[in-house]
């Protein structure tokens, strides 16, 4: 049966291809979509629209150079800048597992930019003059340090954009929580075990730390992230780029990111390994791991309502079962730890993708860019969520202070008075018998009545000298 399909024929250095009349991709596109049909899943989004940004921020330096005829510069940017704002979002087919090194991803698109611009020029889709994809878009550029950069770039924008703003938001979400929940005084607990009281205020100052570091951790990364590949061409040498062109390209990106990045002090190693990306999603799998600690803790407190130790109440926020009418389960603290599991998940991947770096090119990238991107995108996501559909709706349950009383280890205040050892004996004699501390504590020792009830003071355990105070968030 024959095809209806309108074709164009096009020639690249392996022969002829018969490439779709409306597409702006070409020839070389076009084999990547032959070669590679593996997941039907394409490069990010995000990486396409930082790509478009660097090719257009290529030629503008190009122009400035008097590199670049800018007639034809000024229609490459206007070509790029319609891949930005993702009018041809329909032309990046190539699948995420393609060439290690990006490269059929960077032709897509020179090819898509390069036909578009000729389009504008009065020339047709698929035309590689006057705009060649490889003479015009890509002057001054291999995919070697094109791809590095643009994923670097890509990082950047969307930590910026999405991750940063969830770590404050949830940040502030739990010192206000550490505010409001400072008076009630509930049963620390070390190995799942009753341990000496902690205030649940405490508790939430100590999630709150631990994202506060979270955001430190991330600064970190930016900064190995603003150091790009772009101008070590091939292999770190910068054979075809003019010698200022790396450093006018990044004060452009600056300017178009908003934030401050810069060539590479060192472009062998920035071509040669994915080091920084490395260690980048080394800090997103600590924040998985700071989160799935503060989600599970939130899971254990809200645990029952009766039959766990259901010391906070959690926002209703769906039915928990299609079988048990009334249940409430922690689902938004599920969802993150889900997250959480991914991009611990995605780490590996990318920590895998890493080691595929040989002499002076690392053939892992495009992976190691989708792993990282998914990963900033679902800890930016799912941590805004949870801080707004989970801990803002957090309140405390008199389970918490009423098992104080009865805590066991309100035998440690006694220990400096009458040691370890007879303290010990208390504390399990308590256990053994039901009853509390002070009672037990009544009959086998001396300490005065008021003295013992000042020992035992749940208020003086939380608050030794030096202890850390609630703060603004």
């Amino acid at each position: 049966m024959a095809s209806n399909i309108s074709v164009r024929i096009e020639h690249d250095s392996l022969g002829d291809l018969s490439v779709p009349s409306d597409a702006y991709y070409g020839v070389q596109t076009l084999r990547a979509m032959h070669n590679f049909p593996i997941s039907g899943r394409g490069m990010p989004a995000v990486f396409i629209r930082s790509h478009a940004l660097l090719k257009k921020c290529c030629a503008e330096t190009n122009m400035d150079l008097g590199l670049l005829d800018k007639r034809l510069g000024e229609t490459i940017c206007k070509a790029a800048q319609e891949v930005l704002e993702g009018k041809l979002a329909d032309q990046f087919p190539v699948d995420v597992y393609q060439t290690g090194s990006g490269t059929s991803t960077n032709m897509n698109l020179n090819e898509v930019i390069a036909s578009r611009a000729n389009e504008m020029l009065g020339g047709r889709r698929g035309d590689k003059k006057p705009v060649h994809p490889n003479d015009h878009v890509n002057m001054g550029q291999s995919s070697n340090d094109t791809i590095p950069t643009s994923i670097h770039l890509a990082c950047v924008f969307e930590i910026k954009r999405m991750l940063e703003p969830a770590l404050q938001a949830l940040q502030a979400s739990l010192a206000e929580k550490s505010r409001q929940l400072w008076d009630i005084i509930k049963t620390g607990r070390t190995h799942l075990q009753d341990a000496t009281p902690i205030r649940l205020g405490q508790e939430f100052l100590g999630y709150r730390g631990q994202i506060e570091r979270s955001t430190r951790r991330l600064e970190a990364a930016l900064a190995d992230l603003s150091e790009l590949a772009i101008g070590g061409t091939a292999v770190g040498t910068g054979i075809n780029a003019h010698p200022q062109f790396a450093s006018k390209v990044c004060e452009k990106l600056s300017i178009a990111l908003g934030y401050k990045v810069h060539e590479t002090s060192n472009h062998f190693q920035a071509q040669a390994s994915l080091d920084a990306l490395v260690m980048t999603s080394g800090v997103l799998k600590t924040i998985a791991v700071s989160m799935t600690k503060i989600a599970n803790d939130i899971r254990w407190m809200s645990s029952g309502p009766r039959a766990g130790f259901g010391e906070i109440e959690i926002p209703a926020v769906q039915p928990g079962s299609s079988i048990m009418p009334g249940k409430v389960n922690p689902v938004i603290a599920e969802s993150i730890i889900m997250v959480g599991q991914r991009v611990i998940g995605n780490d590996a991947t990318i920590t895998a993708a890493a080691c595929s770096g040989n002499f002076e090119l690392n053939v892992a990238m495009p992976v190691a860019a989708a792993a990282a991107l998914e990963s900033i995108a679902l800890l930016g996501h799912g941590i805004k969520n949870f801080a707004t559909q989970c801990v803002d709706g957090i309140k405390a349950t008199q389970r918490g202070p009423e098992l104080v009383s009865a805590g066991l280890m309100l035998a440690t205040a006694l220990a400096p008075v009458i040691g370890y050892e007879q303290a010990a004996t208390i504390a399990k004699e308590a256990a053994a018998t039901g009853k509390t501390i002070a009672d037990i504590a009544a009959q086998r020792t001396k300490i005065s009545p008021s003295e013992l009830q000042n020992l035992l003071d749940p208020l003086k355990m939380v608050e030794p000298s030096g202890a850390i105070m609630p703060v603004s968030g």
